[in-house]
C-alpha cells in the first residue's frame, strides 16, 4: 500500500461555503490525510460555514472518509476574493454591516499574510473560488461589468493568491484549482464571463507552474464534470439534473461523478506522488472530455 501522509503540512482551502461542494470534501480528505485544515470563507458566509464545523445536526457531512473521526479546521479566516488588498475596497463594501463586524484583513493579501504568520507555512494551496452574477446570460448577452467581475473573482484570484503565499510555500509545496471543461467548449448557459474566466484559470495556471517550478512549488487543476451541488440548485433550479445526466449518458463511464472523486484527485496531486506533475489539468469526469457529442 502507497500512503498519502500530509502529517505536519498546513492546508489552506479557499471557498468552501458549504458542506457538499468540492472545497468541503477536499478539506475533509486532506485532514484525513494528516493535514492541518484552515479555511479562507466569503465574509458573508463565514457565519453560515461555522454552523456547519458545529451543528449536531450537520455531523453526518463532519465524517472524514477513510480514517472516520469529524472533522475540525484550526481556523476560518474571512476573505473576498474581489480584492488583494484592503486599498481596494470600496466604501460601500467597508461599511457594510456583515463586513465591518469583522474587525479583520479580509483581503487575499491579508488573509494569507494572517496564515502564513499564524501557522509558518503553507504547504497546500486549494483554490475553488468561482462567481459570476451574470452566469444564465448567454455570451452575446454579458455585460462588460459582469465580465470583469467574473474573470478577477474567478480566475485572477488564483494568481493574487499564489503571489502571496510564495513566501510562506516551502520546497515541494502544491496548488491546485478547479476548472470546469466549459473553459474549453461551450456549454450552454454556463455563461457571464465563466467559460471565459475558466479559460483564462487554465493557461494562468500553466503559467504559474513555470514560474513558480524553479522553487519546486507545483501548480495544477482538476476539471471536475458536472455536480449537483447546492450553487448548481440555485443557478438553475430544476436545470442541473439534466446537465448532469446528459454528460452521464455520454460519458464512456456511464454515471455521474461523485465528490470525493474529486477530492481524491486533489490529494494525489498533492502529495509527493504527482511529484513530477505539474501544469497539466486532470480530468475526473468519468471520460466525458473525450466524447464528440
Amino acid at each position: 500500500m502507497i500512503p498519502i501522509n500530509f502529517s505536519g503540512k498546513v492546508a489552506l482551502v479557499t471557498g468552501v461555503g458549504d458542506n457538499d461542494s468540492f472545497a468541503w470534501y477536499i478539506a475533509k480528505t486532506l485532514q484525513a490525510a494528516g493535514a492541518k485544515i484552515v479555511l479562507a470563507v466569503h465574509p458573508r458566509v463565514t457565519g453560515i460555514v461555522e454552523s456547519f464545523l458545529t451543528r449536531d445536526a450537520d455531523r453526518e457531512s463532519r465524517e472524514l472518509p477513510y480514517t472516520g473521526g469529524e472533522f475540525k479546521v484550526e481556523k476560518v479566516f474571512p476573505c473576498d476574493a474581489s480584492y488583494d488588498t484592503m486599498a481596494d475596497v470600496p466604501d460601500e463594501i467597508k461599511n457594510d454591516r456583515r463586513y465591518a463586524k469583522l474587525n479583520a484583513d479580509y483581503s487575499i493579501e491579508g488573509m494569507v499574510k494572517a496564515v502564513g504568520e499564524q501557522f509558518g507555512q503553507i504547504d497546500i494551496l486549494i483554490h475553488s473560488i468561482a462567481f459570476s452574477r451574470e452566469i444564465t446570460k448567454i455570451a452575446k448577452d454579458t455585460t462588460r461589468k459582469g465580465y470583469m467581475e467574473a474573470l478577477g473573482i474567478s480566475a485572477y484570484s488564483f494568481t493574487s493568491m499564489l503571489r502571496a503565499a510564495e513566501p510562506y510555500m516551502p520546497s515541494g509545496a502544491s496548488a491546485v484549482g478547479l476548472t470546469y471543461l466549459g473553459g474549453s467548449r461551450v456549454v450552454p448557459y454556463y455563461g457571464g464571463g465563466m467559460s471565459t474566466a475558466k479559460a483564462a484559470l487554465q493557461i494562468d495556471a500553466a503559467q504559474l507552474a513555470s514560474n513558480l517550478g524553479r522553487k519546486n512549488i507545483r501548480v495544477n487543476l482538476v476539471s471536475a464534470g458536472p455536480y449537483l451541488s447546492r450553487a448548481m440548485r440555485s443557478i438553475r433550479p430544476g436545470e442541473g439534473e439534466k446537465t448532469v445526466d446528459y454528460a452521464a449518458s455520454r460519458s464512456p463511464l456511464p454515471r455521474p461523478i461523485e465528490p470525493q472523486e474529486v477530492a481524491d484527485a486533489t490529494a494525489y496531486l498533492c502529495s509527493p506522488l504527482a511529484s513530477a506533475v505539474t501544469g497539466h489539468i486532470l480530468y475526473v469526469d468519468c471520460g466525458y472530455n473525450v466524447m464528440g457529442v
